[in-house]
């Protein structure tokens, strides 16, 4: 069957499989070359056996709502996403600089606040900084690193450029849909894995448990690593169980730990308190310790802090690190790389309009019509506008609150974002997506071989978010020069 001939309209947008003409892309042309030997029948029996592995592996997330939250299946679609080795080399580096710079500000920002006595970096965004911790001034935690786990959202505009539209360095989530979307691959299409050319993505789980294991205190003893979560009840709570499963740590919420009188954090255990090394905090600042921030806190750890500010517990991401999540920090990140590595930056920003900026500010207002509008700390695309897309009111309500809170709003182009096949119904249309790589850092770097690829399922829709309606595909980096799949 010729999946691109009847059904498939290309859109004004670059697309990552589809060439001009519905030629397939170079690296794309063995998986439509396979895909034309099955019917859409056998197409659709590979996609309900996806439902249903999913279904029967549990992979769900939670939509919070007003009529209350409902866990729904990972929606997942069986067309992967592929890009080209070559491609993915120099995305790879672009994601190193990014990460190493932002931690050096992070670090910097706590300490000597040199980029802000330079003059890079405004002092007036640091002193209203939703996230800048007054508890974690004068620490400098283990190797330096302060945001060890990054997940940096990717997109392609139409004329083919890689562009990062943010960073997420608070709590960051995806990652185990990325590894559960491989496997579901593998299942599905035993056939199309038999070449080498399909990176794999299968030992983050190693290279994390490595990252955290290497800010331990005791390193003379193998680390004792603990995942926090806030419960049962979270939107991620499958990933945190399925991380601390891969990675043989212990699973605990808040509840589970304390910290005794010589400042070291111990787990409640069946054989009696066990010392901690190192937490994987999934909870927000503001629930990591009562004793410091929200003092009605169920979630976290009273004296956390104090612990960790004694060097007796790493935590991963450290207190702290959200300074540098925050849409008005990201604006700076091109000289803050310039600042601290001398560089110029590999991968670019979205051009990016500040509403604390009189003339930036004047021109958003002006052309409200045309622009993506974002809070500086909301995340799961909560709060934002589609200029393009919105009702003449929701424009309206949106210049009211940026004149009333200017600090808290940027403004960018409403980007082509890329599209890609996806099937629906019985044959495939072009979505949008976008791409959510993972970095490490601690005494090594580490990026994903590609990501977790979110996709629009709505045509013509730019929202991505599961939150939002959107849903996943396998990303697929291949060498282009060489044969990727034998059908």
């Amino acid at each position: 069957m010729d999946w691109l001939s009847k059904h498939y309209q290309q859109q004004n947008a670059y697309d990552e499989l589809v060439g001009e003409g519905g030629i397939p892309r170079l690296v794309a042309a063995p998986l439509f070359d396979y895909l034309s030997t099955l019917d859409s029948s056998e197409l659709l029996v590979r996609r309900q056996a996806a439902d249903a592995a999913i279904l029967a592996m549990g992979i769900t997330f939670t939509v919070y709502s007003e009529a209350g939250n409902i866990d729904r299946a990972w929606p997942f679609d069986i067309i992967p996403r592929i890009m080209s080795r070559r491609e993915w080399t120099r995305i790879e580096e672009g994601l190193k600089q990014r990460l190493q710079a932002i931690n050096l500000f992070i670090d910097d920002l706590y300490n000597e606040q040199r980029i802000v006595a330079d003059g890079i970096f405004p002092a007036e965004i640091l002193a209203s900084s939703h996230n800048f911790r007054d508890a974690c001034r004068g620490v400098h935690p283990p190797l330096g690193v302060w945001a060890h786990i990054c997940g940096s959202d990717l997109v392609r505009d139409a004329d083919g450029t890689i562009y990062v539209l943010e960073d997420n360095l608070r709590v960051p989530s995806g990652v185990s849909y990325m590894l559960e979307n491989r496997q579901i691959m593998k299942r599905l299409f035993p056939e199309l894995f038999k070449s080498a050319t399909i990176l794999p993505v299968d030992d983050y789980p190693n290279r994390l448990y490595e990252t955290l294991a290497a800010l331990s205190p005791r390193e003379e003893e193998r680390p004792v690593i603990a995942v926090l979560t806030p419960g049962i009840y979270n939107s991620a709570y499958f990933e945190h169980s399925y991380l601390a499963q891969q990675m043989g740590a212990y699973l605990a919420e808040g509840a589970d730990f304390f910290v005794g009188h010589d400042d070291v954090v111990y787990l409640k255990t069946i054989s009696g308190p066990q010392r901690v090394d190192v937490i994987y905090r999934r909870i927000d600042d503001d629930y990591l310790d009562p004793e410091v921030f929200l003092p009605d806190s169920t979630l976290g750890i009273p004296g956390l802090l104090r612990a960790w500010r004694r060097g007796m517990v790493a935590i991963a991401n450290a207190p702290g690190a959200g300074v540098a999540d925050d849409k008005v920090v990201y604006a700076f990140v091109p000289e803050i790389i310039r600042y601290y590595l001398d560089a110029d930056p590999i991968l670019p920003n979205v051009p990016t309009y500040l509403c604390m900026r009189d003339a930036d500010r004047d021109y958003v207002l002006n052309h409200l019509d045309e622009l993506v509008v974002k809070p500086a700390n909301e995340s799961g695309g909560y709060g934002m506008l589609i200029g393009p897309h919105a009702l003449p009111e929701e424009r309206a309500r949106f210049a009211e609150l940026i004149i009333a809170n200017p600090r808290n709003y940027i403004a960018q182009p409403t980007l082509n974002l890329s599209t890609a096949p996806t099937l629906v119904d019985d044959h495939l249309e072009p979505r949008h997506l976008d791409l959510r790589p993972f970095i490490l850092q601690a005494d090594k770097m580490y990026v994903t071989t590609g990501g977790l690829t979110r996709v629009a399922m709505q045509p013509g829709s730019l929202v991505v978010n599961s939150s939002q309606g959107g849903g996943s595909k396998d990303t697929w980096i291949v060498d282009k020069e060489a044969p990727c799949f034998h059908g």
